[in-house]
């Protein structure tokens, strides 16, 4: 632990001109006392560190010297291509292999690139989770990231959406950060199959390394997945008269793929509008949705939807008459 934290001090006193002991026990999360002594542990070791009294003070290294210790650590080299995501990789607990791994890779740099990861960080950010959702990190996840990273197999309770728990032998091929939720694809009784993290109720790492299937590809099996899940929520159809406003927006509020198959198959009227029959989780559901389109859009069937939005008009009539 302490090789670690020495080895870091230096690649950061190699990146920067000068730092004070507040600002380098901030990065090391240590006392300033701890830094004093890490500081004299390397100078004894050959490492120039010099260090600087005074309010101006700090601690630098002597006559541009330069580590050769920036060879990348397996977990570091695999935490460096999710370094953009840095809420995923503290969620996962890859924080700080993450950290090191960018550290080395900026000693490496020449002099003139020295401040390109600053400068990316200043002009690209990624923020995962959707609005007016506070992200919830689940308690099994860092056990779950190092089951995938490992190729290890798990032992789970799940709790499935009707509310029963089972348990779960899986084999974890990857993690899904979807809209702030965690998902596992993971190889259950030889098939694919895709776990909310946040339903686990125990997670317990078996030990037993499986052999990942080579062909397996992690994005085309969630891309499909996503889609065939959106499909089978849309189990009721609701028949619409819209305006050309009407029509425009309709993706915006409802399923995009089934508004494009809707608009698609829309048959024009006389007086302007479409008639499309779109594709919809539940009555109860469209009519949150078509109820912001106003009155660019008419519900002509079921009948029970058409009569809802009637009273819901009524009703605004009357407050705002």
């Amino acid at each position: 632990m302490r090789a670690a934290r020495l080895i870091k001090m230096v690649l950061l006193l190699q990146n920067r001109a000068a730092m004070t002991a507040a600002e380098l026990a901030a990065e090391l999360e240590v006392s300033e006392r701890t830094v004093t002594r890490d500081a004299l542990a390397l100078s004894e070791a050959g490492v120039p560190v010099f260090s600087e009294r005074g309010r101006a003070g700090g601690y630098r290294l002597v006559g541009g010297y330069r580590t050769r210790l920036t060879g990348l650590a397996r977990d570091e080299a695999e935490a460096l291509f999710l370094s953009g995501l840095p809420g995923a990789l503290r969620d996962m607990g890859l924080a700080d292999a993450a950290s090191a791994a960018r550290l080395k890779v900026t000693a490496a740099l020449l002099p003139s690139l020295a401040d390109a990861p600053r400068s990316a960080a200043r002009r690209f950010h990624l923020d995962a989770p959707g609005w007016y959702r506070e992200p919830v990190t689940p308690e099994p996840l860092p056990a779950v990231a190092e089951a995938v990273w490992g190729d290890r197999r798990l032992s789970a309770r799940y709790r499935r959406r009707d509310g029963e728990e089972v348990g779960r032998e899986l084999e974890p091929y990857g993690l899904v950060l979807k809209a702030g939720v965690w998902y596992l694809c993971a190889r259950a009784d030889g098939s694919y199959r895709t776990y909310r993290v946040d339903r686990f109720t125990a997670v317990e790492d078996g030990g037993e390394p499986f052999e990942r299937d080579p062909g397996f590809d992690l994005a085309a099996f969630w891309t499909e997945r996503a889609a065939e899940f959106a499909r089978s929520l849309l189990r009721a159809e609701v028949e619409l008269l819209l305006t050309a406003a009407g029509a425009g927006r309709l993706p915006s509020v409802t399923d995009r793929e089934a508004a494009r198959e809707a608009l698609a198959a829309a048959v024009p009227e006389d007086d302007g509008r479409v008639r499309a029959v779109l594709r919809v989780e539940s009555e109860e559901v469209a009519f949150g949705q078509l109820f912001a389109l106003g009155p660019e859009a008419e519900v002509v069937a079921p009948a029970s939807l058409r009569e809802r939005f009637a009273e819901a008009a009524r009703a605004a009539a009357a407050r705002y008459r």
